[in-house]
């Protein structure tokens, strides 16, 4: 265990002095660098990102269910946000417990008076590991001007394992805070933390059974990671060798921490999902162990060495129809590229149903996404809002066939009308996409649709961190719900799907409490999800057009509604299939 609780290891942010495994604890001494941003989600659900907090100090203090110490620190800390909040110091709580239920986080929150502090859930236990955290009851107090730790230890020195004095006789975190808020030096940096045992719940995590390359990490990589990250695909860099990977992995450990990867940003406490791409709680904490060890080889063959991810043009097979742009679109090297609609027509005399359709930009360096619609110009269909969507791309799409029994219909006199949105790269561009299509052999039973819930009336105050705004949808037929696609822009923080049922109930059916702008995923229900008619999808969201978000590209501009990247949009979008008469009239509502 010494190797892996105490201490960084060179490539760490932060350095701890050596801890003899026996001691009680020792006092950490800060060693200048910065903490390694993070981010985690809280016993409600909502997220927490270090580099995005607006206060000028933030109290990291560790807890798990059960802890006396940690327990009768919640009205300690509480007083010391009370005292200090207005100044701007935060404090959170994280929860390092690994085998809890969010109800239990939130029952000890509430039991034991944790009040409006957030309990965030440190389940793969990286942040603890991260800072070298033994015990429950340590108080770690980040400036966050400059990211460095400025004072590490206990609340005060009231409490010990299995005693308590009448009355706290040092108050060491609330003269740190006063002296760092006043400007001075801090005179007591660190102090002996007295606290439960933190306990990592897997069999291997014992210094005698260390985290293996080749039998553990390299085959997750593969599992989860090397396909986007192999020669020829999505990712920026190629999982090939280990050699590679140990040369990311402080990389890897900043990402993971701060879930930026894997590209996934579904609450896992709602929903189940086909497409579910994120790591479990074990499977991240494999590799963030590894990375604290200084990502060994070890023994045995490397498998990434032999691992070819499959690059192919068409993953769902060759088309049984290719549609290209009629022309080369051009990209000049800098500005704002407007929105580009191409009208392609169809050579069909008849209806066809299509089972799939698949977009192949063909310049992902340069393409912001991509939307095909079907339009029917000789029926006076002509319009963009008139058009019936048939699929669309943007950078973390993925395709499957439509569900079983459902598909798309192309009617005689059909038109792709194309929706084109380039970003510049500095130098000039070229591209030329295709969407191919996959057709049925017979009309499906039901029809797939894109709905959306949207809200066009948008005012995004200057400098605003949260504000709020909602769309909603409503089924008058029975129908059947496979997915959805959240859609913001570069100020969107967080988007969530709730379901509106006839008698008066209410479900979550997707939370994205980080929502990432880089990555426009599809969520697709591992089981479809029956909505009655009368039901409504309420969808709620926020947009943070504050300078802590660093993808805002002015925060001093108030914002609307508009097409390009620096407007803003609040979409979502739904995957469905209305059920037929007689199908409805013999199948159950089921929830």
């Amino acid at each position: 265990m010494k190797a892996f609780w105490l201490g960084f290891l060179a490539s760490a942010p932060l350095a701890l002095a050596a801890v003899d495994s026996d001691q009680l604890n020792s006092p950490f001494k800060p060693s200048g660098g910065a903490v390694m941003n993070f981010a985690l989600l809280d016993h409600a659900g909502r997220l927490h990102e270090l580099r995005r907090t607006d206060a000028r100090a933030v109290v990291v203090y560790f807890t798990m269910n059960g802890c006396p110490i940690a327990r009768q620190s919640y009205s300690k800390l509480r007083a010391l946000k009370k005292q200090f909040g207005e100044r701007g110091v935060a404090v959170w709580l994280v929860n390092v417990s690994d085998s809890e239920s969010r109800a239990a986080l939130e029952k000890e929150a509430r039991d034991f008076g944790a009040g409006s502090l957030p309990m965030l859930i440190d389940e793969a236990q990286g942040v603890a590991q991260m800072f070298g955290v033994e015990r429950t009851g340590e108080a770690i107090a980040i400036g966050t001007k400059d990211w460095k730790v400025f004072y590490r230890g206990a609340v005060d020195d009231q409490l010990t394992e299995g005693a308590k004095k009448p009355a706290p006789t040092a108050k060491y975190l609330e003269r740190a805070l006063g002296e760092f808020l006043a400007g001075t030096a801090v005179t007591e940096p660190t102090s002996v933390v007295h606290g439960c045992r933190i306990h990592v719940d897997a069999a291997k995590d014992s210094a005698d059974a260390p985290v293996s390359y080749a039998q553990d990490v390299a085959p997750l990589l593969i599992k989860k990671c090397a396909d986007c990250h192999s020669a020829g695909n999505i990712g920026p860099w190629a999982m090939s060798s280990h050699r590679k990977v140990k040369s990311m992995a402080d990389m890897m450990q900043e990402v993971l921490l701060a879930r930026r990867m894997p590209p996934w940003d579904a609450d896992p406490h709602y929903g189940k999902f086909a497409n579910d791409r994120s790591l479990t709680s074990s499977e991240k904490r494999t590799l963030l162990r590894w990375i604290e060890a200084g990502a060994p080889r070890g023994e045995g063959e490397d498998p990434l060495a032999s691992f070819k991810a499959p690059v192919t043009a068409w993953p769902l097979g060759e088309p049984d129809l290719i549609v290209s742009l009629p022309a080369t679109q051009e990209i000049p090297a800098t500005g704002v590229v407007d929105y580009r609609y191409v009208d392609v027509p169809l050579p069909f005399t008849n209806s066809v149903w299509v089972g799939a359709a698949v977009i192949k930009p063909g310049n992902f360096k340069c393409t912001h996404h991509v939307i095909v619609r079907i339009k029917y110009p000789k029926e006076g269909k002509t319009n963009t809002q008139d058009a019936e969507g048939l699929e669309g791309w943007s950078p973390g799409k993925s395709f499957e066939r439509f569900p079983d029994g459902t598909g798309k219909r192309l009617r005689a006199g059909a038109v792709l009308n194309f929706e084109l949105h380039y970003n510049t790269t500095g130098k000039p561009e070229t591209d030329r996409t295709e969407v191919g299509l996959y057709f049925l052999k017979e009309k499906p039973p039901l029809r797939y649709e894109t709905r959306l819930a949207i809200e066009m009336d948008l005012n995004l105050t200057p400098g605003e961190s949260d504000v709020r705004s909602h769309a909603v949808s409503g089924f008058k037929r029975d129908t059947t719900l496979y997915g959805f696609v959240p859609h913001m822009h570069t100020r969107g923080a967080w988007m969530k799907y709730e379901a509106l049922y006839p008698d008066g109930k209410r479900e979550t059916l997707l939370s994205v409490p980080r929502y990432d702008f880089n990555w426009q995923i599809e969520y697709r229900l591992a089981e479809p999800k029956r909505m009655p008619a009368g039901s409504w999808i309420l969808c709620s969201g926020g947009f943070d057009n504050s300078t802590r978000n660093p993808h805002n590209p002015d925060a001093t501009k108030r914002v609307h509604w508009g097409e390009q990247s620096f407007d803003e949009m609040f979409i979502g979008f739904m995957n469905v299939a209305e059920l037929p008469v007689e199908k409805r009239a013999k199948e159950q509502p089921q929830r």
